[in-house]
């Protein structure tokens, strides 16, 4: 027992809370008592971390204007629920201290806005030909950049198992934000996917709340879908602004800002209109669904 490592107490105390929620979290849903009241919204990235873009318009402008759109929705629609922004301005948010503003406030659910962006390719191709020192004729080549412009859908994920730095285009792009923090290496040291203790305290949190936001993401899915909107479906990926949640929450990807058709559809007062309208109703079913 001696060669044993010790886990620190702040760990030890970590893994004994992270327990008794896991265990404790699907009946106080299901309690009579329990009521949504709080709602974080968070508008993704923002300030400095804000290069995604399409033709005319930016991730983090799309963002901040569907975040308060919908904030706004909730507050008039819902009396009873308190809103609370992560940003309602163009200004950098680290992606901890948003999640921070979530378990501080004790809300009931997160939800973080963001538009899809298909990464950039290249191709080789040949451009001409010239001739060699001996005559012979050879090809020139040239490297083309470029990205999908037909790619579209809506898509919602929720915080999944798996290394922080998997190398996935959503994955990668959405935590990239982390890398922007002056101190991200302290910020994020504390859940080290290398280290075992790490691991089972991220897992214990995400598991805590795993069932409640994919209930959450299906429905918000599901209003995209009775509108017309190309289902990409639910997923659960290791978002770094959705791993120390502590309660459902979920990130919803409206739109690809590089489809010139959905830029189009997210900037307009009829795309806002109506996306505002899937997640309000998919906020409300899930209101309703956990508080009978």
């Amino acid at each position: 027992m001696k060669n044993i490592p010790l886990l620190k107490s702040n760990r030890i105390l970590m893994l004994i809370i992270c327990v008794v929620l896991v265990l404790t979290t699907d009946n106080q849903l299901f309690a009579q008592e329990y009521k949504i009241k709080t709602i974080v919204i968070d508008a993704g990235h923002g300030g400095k971390d804000g290069s995604t873009r399409g033709a005319y318009s930016t991730e983090k402008e799309v963002a901040l204007k569907t975040a308060l759109r919908l904030g706004k929705a909730i507050e008039e629609n819902m009396k009873v629920v308190k809103v609370i922004y992560t940003r309602s301005t163009d200004v950098f948010i680290p992606l901890y201290e948003r999640i921070a503003i979530a378990n501080n406030a004790k809300a009931d659910l997160f939800i973080s806005i963001h538009c899809n962006d298909m990464p950039v390719v290249s191709s080789r191709y040949i451009s001409s030909y010239v001739r060699n020192k001996k005559g012979k004729k050879v090809p020139v080549y040239k490297t083309r950049y470029a990205k999908s412009t037909s790619t579209r859908g809506v898509e919602t994920f929720v915080s999944g198992s798996g290394r922080l730095d998997e190398q996935d285009d959503v994955i990668k792009r959405e935590n990239a934000s982390m890398f922007l923090e002056d101190n991200y290496k302290e910020n994020y040291q504390g859940f080290d996917a290398n280290d075992p203790e790490s691991a089972i305290i991220l897992s214990l949190m995400k598991n805590t709340f795993r069932t409640q936001s994919l209930k959450l993401a299906k429905l918000v899915q599901d209003e995209y879908v009775k509108v017309g909107r190309v289902n990409r479906g639910v997923q659960e990926k290791s978002l770094a602004v959705l791993a120390r949640a502590g309660m459902p929450a979920i990130l919803t990807e409206i739109g690809f800002i590089s489809n010139a058709g959905e830029e189009d559809y997210m900037n307009s007062e009829a795309g806002q209109t109506e996306i505002t309208n899937c997640l309000l109703k998919a906020i409300q079913a899930y209101k309703n669904s956990v508080e009978i």
